[in-house]
């Protein structure tokens, strides 16, 4: 007590009485063996992951998460389980609904946990070797053709013995027939049924094969099959063409399609900016009649006989070849060929900046300029016929482009001699169909079929009357007297390649 007798008090601490401070620990106590017995019976109080006994997730009592140890291990767990769900289905997207399924079994992160009861969704049939819906295998007959004795004998004709048998045997019919989930069943089918269903898996067997057949070798409207446009992707890679840009125009025998040209090789010709593949049509029920044009032209007599009809297309494309080529050589307005492999024929195109030149029949023109086309077209026909030694067979408004103020003929696949015992016929044809054209579009200067016929042949034929019947008979009779002469005199033959000078023909590796 101080000199005024007022006891001195110790001041309050507003936060509480302070804890005692611990005592101070020296190294050698921190590393003493004491220590270290202590803290490794501290790490034997958890449970270890090869103990399949262990559960360290129990919901009423939480595991000590105070270790370090311990969540590592809890977090580890906890990525393995990801990891395994994410390689479940990854493999039940891979197997799909494929009846044989490819297991990741090896690569999954075995832990207790997946001994425990988990949930029915993640459960995968795939992976278990005892297949709930596996069907029982049918009871064999034995050789001797009954089991069973006295009124219990069964043979092998027995209805259920024999619906589980067939039951059993639709597992042998193609892949492509889906037989359901029958198999996992104690179906039973009848004979019929199961002969009814074996005779429709084989037809539509058979049917699929036709199908497949003709879509291989078949081209069809703007389109074409693998072989032919692998024979176009090696235009491409081989640099003839830059790039193919698309279907111009379909026919009865051909499609064609718009490609930008690129190079030759060293020493040949160049090839054009633009060009057009003409793809022969390798179908045999369109243009059924196509053998009548060549099968009678002495120039292809001989390998026409010999060919079977598919490879008569490729006959076909080199006739045209042939054909544009004489006709190039008498300056006559038409498509320069570039290139001939198998079936596709490679040629200039007729028009400007990938819009083709329209044909005669969809172009509109002046009386002044109808009427000079059709001075061009007869100065063609007479070029063709006198100097080329051809008719065309297929003249028409149809035939005929106008570009540049000139007629341009093209499709001469089928031109002929007009030595063919028909060639005559066919340019009265021609004749007729680009006298009626003209007429319709008002030119008066276009001649009669029967003027135009004498003007482009020089024959003279009389006209008389002006009966066609009386006309056809006198160009039959000219043919009759000239396939006669043909016949005593011997069949006419000439070297077609070294008098018409195509272009390169490319060797067939592959028929």
């Amino acid at each position: 007590m101080d000199q005024t007798g007022v006891t001195a008090q110790t001041p309050k601490n507003p936060w509480g009485s302070l804890a005692p401070a611990a005592p101070a620990c020296s190294l050698a106590d921190v590393m003493s063996e004491q220590l270290a017995k202590q803290l490794d019976e501290e790490n034997n109080a958890f449970p270890t992951l090869t103990d399949p006994g262990a559960d360290l997730l129990l919901p009423d009592e939480g595991p000590d998460t105070t270790s370090d140890l311990m969540l590592a291990q809890m977090l580890q767990m906890q990525f393995d389980r990801e990891f395994d769900n994410q390689l479940r289905r990854e493999e039940k997207k891979f197997n799909g609904d494929s009846k044989v399924s490819i297991s990741f079994e090896n690569y999954r992160m075995v832990h207790p946990y997946e001994d425990s009861d988990s949930s029915e969704d993640e459960v995968d049939w795939q992976d278990t070797r005892d297949d709930p819906y596996k069907a029982d295998k049918p009871q064999i007959t034995p050789r001797k053709g009954f089991i069973g004795k006295g009124k219990n004998i069964t043979t092998k004709h027995d209805e259920v013995t024999c619906g589980r048998k067939n039951t059993a045997r639709m597992d042998n019919f193609a892949p492509e027939v889906h037989v359901g989930d029958g198999l996992g069943m104690d179906l039973k089918l009848s004979n019929q049924v199961f002969n009814s269903l074996k005779q429709h898996c084989y037809s539509e067997q058979r049917r699929s094969a036709r199908l497949h057949e003709k879509k291989e070798h078949s081209t069809a409207e703007q389109a074409v099959d693998p072989r032919t446009r692998l024979l176009m992707y090696k235009m491409v890679n081989a640099g003839v063409l830059e790039n193919i840009n698309g279907c111009i125009s379909t026919g009865k025998e051909s499609v064609v399609f718009h490609a930008d040209g690129g190079r030759m090789e060293e020493g040949e010709q160049p090839v054009p900016d633009e060009v057009v593949l003409k793809v022969f049509k390798t179908t045999l029920n369109e243009f059924k009649n196509r053998d009548r044009y060549i099968k009678d032209d002495y120039r292809f007599k001989d390998r026409f006989s010999k060919l079977n009809p598919r490879k008569v297309i490729r006959l076909w494309a080199e006739k045209e070849m042939h054909n544009l080529t004489r006709m190039k050589k008498a300056e006559i307005p038409c498509p320069e060929v570039v290139l001939l492999k198998k079936h596709i024929l490679v040629m200039s195109f007729i028009g400007k900046d990938h819009v083709p030149a329209p044909k005669l029949k969809d172009v509109m023109l002046s009386s002044e300029d109808m009427k000079n086309a059709y001075y061009q077209v007869l100065h063609v026909m007479q070029q063709l016929y006198q100097e080329c030694n051809l008719v065309h067979a297929d003249l028409s408004e149809y035939n005929m482009l106008w570009h540049e103020g000139k007629v341009w003929l093209i499709d001469v696949s089928q031109s002929i001699e007009p030595t063919h015992p028909h060639g005559l016929e066919f340019l009265f044809r021609d004749c007729r169909n680009v006298s009626t054209f003209f007429q319709k579009r008002g030119v008066s200067e276009a001649m009669s079929v029967y003027d135009l016929f004498n003007a482009v042949s020089g024959l003279n034929i009389p006209v008389g009357t002006e009966d066609e019947a009386e006309f056809m008979a006198e160009i039959v009779a000219l043919e009759k007297r000239n396939e006669d002469h043909v016949q005593r005199r011997g069949k006419k033959t000439f070297p077609v390649a070294s008098e018409d000078g195509g272009p390169p023909l490319k060797p067939d590796a592959d028929d």
